[in-house]
């Protein structure tokens, strides 16, 4: 069992896609099972955590990845990265293993990636979460509104139905 007094965090580079992958098979189907169909939820993990479409979120899209880690293993995974607009981050992954939710260890992750970005001038921290995801009541805990709400097309006739939360940070 982990707390945040015996967690750490670190940043994740190309040797931990296969952990990140792995997390993800762990928590998805519990994080979406009564949101998202088993057909959509196997699509959205290949298209997102398979480790080509990880390689090209790190290199590529230039999204810095954390690893949370107890003492005998990972528990936990979240990404992050500048928009195009200045000031602004989006967060766009953020995930900690089901017996493990609950601890503060998300709290603990967006603390972590707050005092990260605000000495490169973050100013707001977007993110996006399904519009049927009880999420939202963490996220709204952790100080996110509600700005919008969007539909993204990401193929095979699927869309994520999403609230955009934003965080002032100044």
């Amino acid at each position: 069992m982990s707390s945040p007094s015996t967690l750490s965090i670190r940043f994740a580079n190309i040797e931990d896609i296969n952990s990140i992958g792995f997390l993800a098979q762990q928590i998805w189907p519990h994080a979406y099972r009564d949101i998202l169909s088993d057909e959509q939820l196997q699509y959205m993990l290949k298209l997102f955590y398979s480790p080509s479409a990880l390689k090209k979120q790190m290199l590529k899209q230039k999204h810095v990845f954390i690893l949370l880690e107890d003492e005998e293993s990972q528990v936990g995974f979240a990404s992050y990265a500048p928009t195009k607009e200045s000031g602004v981050y989006k967060l766009h992954k953020i995930y900690v293993l089901p017996n493990q939710q609950g601890k503060g260890l998300g709290k603990t992750i967006v603390d972590f990636i707050v005092n990260d970005i605000k000495p490169q001038g973050a100013k707001k921290l977007l993110l996006n979460v399904n519009r049927n995801n009880k999420a939202k009541s963490f996220y709204e805990r952790l100080g996110f509104t509600v700005i919008k709400e969007e539909d993204i097309d990401i193929g095979n006739n699927y869309f994520m139905n999403d609230y955009v939360m934003q965080k002032n940070l100044v």
